[in-house]
């Protein structure tokens, strides 16, 4: 990016309530479908209801148990995983081209972007180069996984922050048999809330030196 002139515009959606996993899905890839060269960025941070979304190459073998979660197929990469209350998930729709990245670029920046958050409450945490998402002590706190669609990106990434677990306990979580989540409920005493971490997220990507304006919509 070589001046502000030539720098997107970022949306940040916030919202406060649970929404469908459905519904995002389906606006997310509308939006993405539709949007022109000078269409803004968007980052949407929210928490869904209960829900397993499957990966576009998911095997139904990793679903080990049917419990009643409802099960989204979706199109990002990667396996099966559980998203609900207690988590949350940040979607990104931005314009890869536009902003000088590949899709290397965009996984390494939303794992950094965990990482920090993550550092900034005393949890050290790290990447996997042959797994992607955030880990720590070897049980997987963070979880990614994108849609790429002419140079465009959709879906994202899930930070668990006090959800209940049992929900991964159904599935083979990424793909990955017997692979332990964790929580920052279990690393944080004095651990960050939902709303907290959406203030970090702001500040962050405020200062990221990647757009030139940055707008928050509170949902």
């Amino acid at each position: 990016m070589n001046d502000a002139a030539q720098k997107p515009s970022l949306i940040i959606r916030q919202h406060s309530q649970l929404t469908p996993y459905a519904e995002r899905f389906q606006e997310m890839k509308a939006l993405t479908e539709q949007r022109g060269e000078n269409t803004p960025d968007e980052l949407w941070i929210l928490q869904h209801h209960d829900v397993l979304t499957q990966g576009q190459a998911g095997k139904p073998e990793h679903i080990l148990q049917h419990s009643g979660i409802p099960v989204v197929q979706t199109d990002r990469g990667g396996q099966v995983t559980w998203h609900g209350p207690g988590q949350l998930v940040a979607y990104f729709m931005f314009d890869l081209n536009r902003l000088g990245w590949n899709v290397r670029t965009l996984v390494s920046y939303a794992e950094n972007l965990m990482i920090q958050l993550l550092k900034k409450y005393g949890i050290e945490a790290y990447a996997k180069p042959d797994a992607p998402g955030v880990y720590v002590n070897a049980r997987k706190i963070g979880s990614l996984g994108f849609k790429i669609r002419k140079g465009r990106s959709y879906h994202g990434l899930a930070l668990n922050i006090d959800c209940d677990l049992s929900g991964f306990h159904t599935i083979n979580p990424c793909g990955y048999a017997g692979l332990e989540m964790v929580r920052i409920q279990d690393l944080a005493e004095n651990y960050p809330k939902f709303e907290n971490l959406c203030v970090d997220i702001i500040e962050t990507l405020q200062h990221s030196g990647y757009f030139k304006d940055v707008k928050v919509e509170q949902r």
